[in-house]
């Protein structure tokens, strides 16, 4: 299983980014992806999920600014994160835990910088 994460960058409180999560060894479909991230300093925590239902489930900060979305025949998944703050500075890593062997995979994170 592979999970490669792009479009994390520098961008002005306010702004917005689009994160992808290009899998590969995995159906993005039938499982469960999300994303999380680490600050310095703090633990790694949960942004958003999208679970095999479709259902998704987003960090309380981040309700409202962000939008987690998949594309099955792609086999990818995008975070859409809007109305960035300086809060919102980490490692964004994209997530993947297979449903039925019960083992989470995690790709190697974006960096995504708000300045202030």
């Amino acid at each position: 299983v592979q999970l490669q994460a792009s479009g994390g960058g520098l961008v002005q409180a306010g702004g917005s980014l689009r994160l992808s999560c290009a899998a590969s060894g995995i159906r993005i479909r039938t499982n469960t992806m999300g994303w999380y991230r680490q600050a310095p300093q703090k633990q790694r925590e949960l942004v958003a999920r999208i679970m095999r239902n479709g259902n998704t489930d987003y960090a309380d900060s981040v309700k409202g600014r962000f939008t987690i979305s998949r594309d099955n025949a792609a086999n990818t998944m995008d975070l859409q994160m809007n109305s960035l703050k300086p809060d919102d500075t980490a490692v964004y890593y994209c997530y993947a835990h297979h449903n039925i062997h019960e083992d989470d995979y995690w790709g190697r994170g974006t960096l995504v910088t708000v300045s202030s």
